[in-house]
C-alpha cells in the first residue's frame, strides 16, 4: 500500500530554501537506503508558503488568493510517498526518518488512494 509522509516544520524565515531537503550525513543515507529497497517512490522539497496561491470556491465563482491554504503555524516543508506493507511499517519509516532529518519537524502519514480523474463528475 502506498502511504505519503508529510513533512510538517514550524513556519519559520531560517529554513534553507530548495528544491531538495538538505540532505545530510544520516539523512542522505536513509533516502539511499530506501530508494535500494524500492520503498521510496518520490520525494520532494516544498516550496515557502509565501509563494503558495489557494484557489476557492466563493458565491459560485473562483476566488484566487496568495498564500497558504490555512492560517497555521506549521507549514508543509516537503513529503515523500512510500510502498509499505502496511500502517506499521510506514509508521516505522517515519519514524527512522524523524531520527536523521536535520530539518526536525513531524510526519503525517496518509495513505495513498487510487484516484482516476477522468471518471469524476464535474
Amino acid at each position: 500500500m502506498k502511504y505519503m509522509l508529510i513533512h510538517c516544520v514550524a513556519e519559520s524565515d531560517d529554513l534553507p530554501e530548495g528544491g531538495k531537503p538538505e540532505a545530510e550525513g544520516d539523512l542522505e543515507a536513509w533516502l539511499d537506503e530506501m530508494e535500494r529497497r524500492g520503498v521510496l517512490k518520490h520525494g520532494d522539497r516544498l516550496r515557502p508558503t509565501s509563494e503558495a496561491t489557494t484557489v476557492r470556491l466563493r458565491n459560485g465563482a473562483p476566488l484566487v488568493l496568495d498564500g497558504p491554504f490555512a492560517e497555521t503555524k506549521e507549514q508543509f516543508l516537503g513529503f515523500y510517498t512510500l510502498d509499505c506493507r502496511d500502517l506499521d511499517e510506514a509508521v516505522e519509516f517515519a519514524r527512522e526518518l524523524s531520527e536523521v532529518n536535520p530539518s526536525g519537524g513531524s510526519y503525517e502519514i496518509r495513505p495513498v488512494s487510487v484516484f482516476n480523474p477522468t471518471k469524476v463528475a464535474v
